[in-house]
């Protein structure tokens, strides 16, 4: 199954993020390594973003919410088997 943003096709999560955001998603997450100077003109990115566009928030919240409804087999969870505690000689305690 394709998923299309637009004309753009997003091929893994990270694509369909950015695509989703309109912005690269590190520019709301972080680089690992960045400099302090990096990271202010980051943060100063993202407030100007979050400045001239007030409902991005909202609006993230509800294509999460979306992509949630319509993708519920995301969440098809199967639980893997445990081995069982055993139990420490003498001591009662957990292993």
């Amino acid at each position: 199954m394709r998923t299309y943003i637009g004309r753009q096709q997003a091929i893994s999560a990270q694509d369909f993020a950015e695509l989703a955001l309109g912005t690269p998603i590190e520019l709301w997450l972080g680089v690992e390594g960045e400099t302090d100077e990096e990271r202010a003109a980051r943060e100063d990115a993202a407030r100007d973003i979050l400045a001239d566009n007030p409902n991005l928030p909202d609006d993230l919240v509800r294509i999460a919410a979306q992509v949630i409804e319509e993708n519920l087999d995301l969440f098809d969870i199967v639980p893997l088997s445990r081995p069982a505690r055993r139990r420490t000689a003498g001591k009662g305690v957990a292993a």
